[in-house]
């Protein structure tokens, strides 16, 4: 009975999505029950995920917000910016001096090529499109990774990206995410890409992850890492300290952009 086990809040919030998709509503006095939690602790739930745009409270529960299988293009993808900048600049530091890096199709991985210094002979391989552009841009050596480039992200997939990760060893790879939870790991809704992002881990000696709080206590179609594939999660300040001690936990060293 599932009431007769503890969830912690992240794990409440990631199993009400995964009953939204399947049922496309909840209602409040059965989460009660299901998580052996208070009425005021669901009600908790159902706002912090009604903010996050996640679904949209109704009386007695809560409904969809939107698709959960959408997946927006990541041109038009806003929101945190903020935060993801300031994870940006905190990733910095784990750039080496004349070392080779991979970079992961992404927003925030964006705003990391962005930043990245000049000055270090760094060679950079990357699938993703808008990234080898900056890069470019920069006058810093970049490698693309070739294979079918899907327009959502802008990242290559498919058997030739995979063949091309097989071939190579990199110090320091940078990768993101769609969602984290504690239950299933980091996942995405593409599987293509999950198996590029999956194939990355390989690849380097260290993997540093760039997840801003907004992705925490979620779940996606596709797994592309466990938690103990990640060397160092960058994420901002709106990450809990509950959060924080159970990464820490599992060995993964955490980092706090400000």
């Amino acid at each position: 009975m599932p009431g007769e086990r503890t969830w912690f809040a992240d794990e409440r919030h990631a199993e009400v999505l995964r009953l939204l998709a399947a049922e496309h509503r909840v209602e409040s006095g059965w989460l009660a029950r299901y998580f052996g939690v208070s009425a005021e602790s669901i009600r908790k739930d159902l706002a912090q995920l009604e903010a996050r745009g996640l679904l949209r409270r109704v009386h007695g529960g809560a409904v969809p917000g939107q698709r959960l299988r959408e997946e927006s293009n990541v041109a038009t993808r806003t929101q945190y910016a903020g935060q993801k900048l300031a994870i940006a600049r905190r990733a910095v530091r784990f750039v080496p001096e004349g070392g080779t890096l991979l970079l992961d199709a992404g927003t925030t991985t964006l705003r990391l090529a962005e930043l990245l210094p000049t000055d270090r002979d760094l060679v950079v391989y990357t699938n993703a499109v808008p990234v080898l552009c900056t890069l470019l841009e920069l006058g810093i050596a970049g490698v693309g990774l070739g294979g079918r480039v899907r327009p959502q992200t802008g990242a290559a997939v498919g058997p030739l990206t995979v063949e091309a990760l097989a071939g190579i060893n990199v110090d320091v790879a940078f990768l993101g995410t769609n969602a984290l939870s504690f239950r299933r790991g980091l996942t995405t809704p593409d599987a293509d890409e999950a198996l590029v992002k999956h194939e990355m881990l390989a690849a380097a000696r260290q993997r540093v992850f760039l997840v801003d709080a907004s992705k925490f206590g979620r779940e996606s179609r596709a797994r592309h890492a466990t938690l103990q594939d990640v060397d160092v999660l960058v994420t901002d300040d709106a990450v809990s300290e509950e959060q924080r001690e159970r990464l820490l936990a599992v060995d993964v060293a955490v980092e706090v952009a400000r």
